[in-house]
């Protein structure tokens, strides 16, 4: 076992820099999800320099790709993301919160680093299987979306795993070490409102005020907060307030939330439970005044 992580360790500082060169020029082009067409070219191209065979348009998914080397038994997949967030753009090397253009993309949750060490091992992988001649296959995933577009979740939809013996992810930690806790099922939703608009001050009573129906349903599930399991969550942010005109009562408004739960019955039961909050509240709006 010494032996295998010697191994591993000198091919990983062998192209070290290379490797910090692709974190760094993925951290610079910060795409969202199912937008990385950028990042995913660069992976793919890479990987494809080191002689593997490249699968784009994976899954129906553009930017979706699989790059793989050997052959035969086993197949172990080495799962690569490379999405970043909207709003955290952010300069490299700071330790403060100070964004690199305000209100643009950026990489909080590291997914630079996690495509790019994803693609590192299978550097290592293929450099093992060349040396020891030993059989087997070696496959880098680029799996786009994870931010809340589900792309992996997509991707097995299409059967891109099915022969897959093993999957192995990692993701940017303060430790280093074995994640083996469970994750939680979700399930994330967009409800939106149409109301009529109506000058506020003039004609009120015409009006049928869309965010009046958003805030009553973030009003409604913030208390059923307490009458879920413990382990559940209900996250929302509200994506669209209608416009920034107070004087106009609000035509549309628009809420997204994420429900979380360790199974998913209980996801489907609390979303259950969402989705007559929103109708509550659509009735409750469509019927005042």
């Amino acid at each position: 076992m010494q032996e295998i992580y010697r191994f591993i360790d000198d091919a990983i500082e062998a192209d070290r820099q290379r490797y910090t060169d692709i974190a760094d020029q993925i951290w610079d082009h910060p795409e969202t999800r199912f937008e990385e067409f950028w990042s995913a070219e660069h992976l793919a191209s890479a990987l494809e320099s080191a002689s593997f065979t490249v699968t784009r348009n994976v899954g129906n998914i553009p930017n979706a790709f699989i790059a793989s080397f050997g052959q035969g038994k086993p197949v172990i997949a080495l799962l690569g993301e490379y999405d970043a967030l909207a709003g955290l753009s952010q300069q490299a090397g700071c330790a403060q919160p100070t964004s690199a253009t305000p209100g643009e993309n950026g990489h909080g949750c590291g997914h630079n680093l996690l495509g790019t060490a994803a693609f590192a091992a299978a550097i290592a992988v293929k450099k093992w299987l060349e040396q020891y001649g030993q059989g087997g296959t070696v496959r880098f995933y680029g799996c786009p979306g994870e931010e809340g577009g589900s792309g992996k979740t997509f991707m097995v939809r299409e059967g891109v795993f099915d022969d897959v013996d093993a999957a192995l992810t990692w993701h940017p930690e303060a430790f280093a070490g074995m994640f083996n806790t469970r994750t939680l099922a979700n399930i994330q939703a967009s409800w939106c409102f149409k109301g009529i608009a109506a000058h506020a001050a003039n004609s009120p009573h015409l009006g049928r005020s869309a965010l009046d129906a958003v805030t009553l349903m973030t009003t409604g599930t913030n208390f059923l907060n307490e009458h879920i399991i413990e382990k559940a969550r209900v996250h929302y942010a509200i994506t669209n307030s209608g416009g920034i005109s107070p004087n106009v009562v609000q035509a549309q408004a628009e809420v997204l939330y994420l429900i979380r739960a360790p199974e998913m019955t209980d996801v489907q039961h609390i979303y259950d439970r969402v989705a007559k909050i929103a109708e509550g509240a659509a009735f409750d709006d469509r019927n005042h005044g």
